[in-house]
């Protein structure tokens, strides 16, 4: 694939996560929310040849702070981490089955989360209620239509080249 078109396919798929990432669910699903941005840079850590930089995974979650209007540095602490351990592992989670994957998956989110709560507990929160933990096993339940989905855009890009 043509590098442009790899640059222009990962900006599309960020920006549309960071749109996802804004939309408002209802109560009774809200704690069902994925973390879409993650998903989609480990796709990109996992598939892809070309190293994700963690200066741009930082700056990524920077803009993500900015959207969500958390603390600004939490999403782009944890999507450096979350990266960073993603690309450490990442020549053995290419090539495990897609159950594997997303088990591995599971395991990275829920990483995050832990990260999520110690950064939110040195800010003085409280502790969060359980449905707080949905979201990692959500996220692990889309992984393998998130992989798919980008999996054959990055095909028939590379097919109209």
């Amino acid at each position: 694939m043509h590098w442009r078109h790899r640059k222009v396919l990962f900006a599309a798929s960020i920006a549309l996560a960071l749109l996802l990432s804004l939309v408002a669910l209802p109560p009774v699903l809200a704690a069902f929310k994925p973390a879409w941005i993650a998903l989609v840079l480990l796709f990109w850590v996992i598939e892809t040849t070309d190293p994700v930089e963690l200066g741009w995974v930082f700056c990524i979650g920077l803009l993500a702070d900015l959207f969500n209007g958390s603390l600004l540095g939490e999403h782009a602490l944890r999507l450096t981490v979350l990266v960073f351990i993603a690309m450490r592992f990442r020549a053995r989670l290419r090539f495990f089955p897609m159950w594997q994957q997303t088990l591995a998956v599971l395991a990275l989110l829920l990483n995050d989360r832990m990260l999520l709560l110690m950064v939110r507990a040195f800010a003085g929160e409280a502790l969060p209620p359980l449905a707080w933990w949905y979201a990692p096993f959500a996220g692990a339940l889309l992984w393998p239509f998130v992989f798919l989905l980008l999996d054959d855009l990055r095909t028939r890009m590379r097919v109209r080249e």
